[in-house]
């Protein structure tokens, strides 16, 4: 949690013409209500179980960028989802730069505890052996700018002949404005800017996955799932 996925994900499916999905986003819209509800009412057991379904049918979809949750890859079946049926990109960033970005986010049940920047690098540790598993490249994100870091995803997934030769052009205009919207605090910290208090200059690491090679543009809306209120 704190990568930037969300943003990086978002720019490389606009380079590749792709739909861009993130799986909390989607439970999120599904059940009506935010992940810390959800933790709320049906404890992280109950999210994980949404989770697992959301990962399952969204990667049974061609053509598009998904970005998880960062801790999608616990349940075995959500590692073999992505592993099986899409490629998969690890950007990695130490415990420290995550937890600059997320120490003033309140929508991370995880990290609501009297010291959450120790809780991240128990995640990490936990966590970091699991997205190698399940990674087909890794990139070591450092702090480049988001549009280095687009064109470092777009030039792995060319060298490995996966998109075509020309995706990794010039960032448009809409690329800059997420770089520019991961830097405005006045947005919801899990919201668009899921941006992940991702700053430019700043990028962190997590896991997305390209499913398929097939182009897919058009928006599937979700079904509408229960949740008891």
């Amino acid at each position: 949690m704190g990568a930037g996925k969300t943003t990086v994900g978002r720019a490389v499916a606009r380079r590749l013409g792709r739909q861009f999905y993130d799986s909390d986003h989607e439970i999120e819209a599904r059940t009506g209500v935010r992940i810390p509800v959800i933790f709320e009412h049906e404890g992280e057991d109950g999210f994980r179980q949404r989770e697992t379904q959301t990962i399952d049918e969204l990667t049974q979809r061609s053509g598009i960028v998904l970005a998880t949750g960062g801790g999608a890859v616990l349940r075995a079946e959500n590692r073999e989802y992505i592993k099986s049926r899409g490629t998969v990109v690890y950007l990695r960033a130490n415990p420290r730069d995550l937890w600059l970005r997320t120490r003033r986010d309140k929508n991370r049940p995880l990290l609501q505890t009297a010291d959450p920047r120790a809780r991240l690098e128990q995640l990490y540790q936990e966590r970091d052996g699991l997205y190698r598993e399940c990674a087909t490249f890794i990139i070591e994100t450092g702090r480049p700018s988001v549009n280095a870091l687009v064109n470092m995803v777009l030039m792995q997934l060319e060298m490995a002949g996966i998109v075509p030769s020309n995706a990794a052009l010039l960032p448009d205009a809409s690329d800059a404005t997420d770089a520019a919207n991961a830097t405005d605090g006045s947005q919801s910290a899990h919201g668009d800017a899921e941006a992940e208090q991702l700053r430019p200059d700043d990028v962190g690491a997590t896991h997305a996955v390209d499913t398929g090679e097939s182009i897919s543009t058009a928006p599937v809306t979700p079904e509408r799932d229960t949740f008891p209120r």
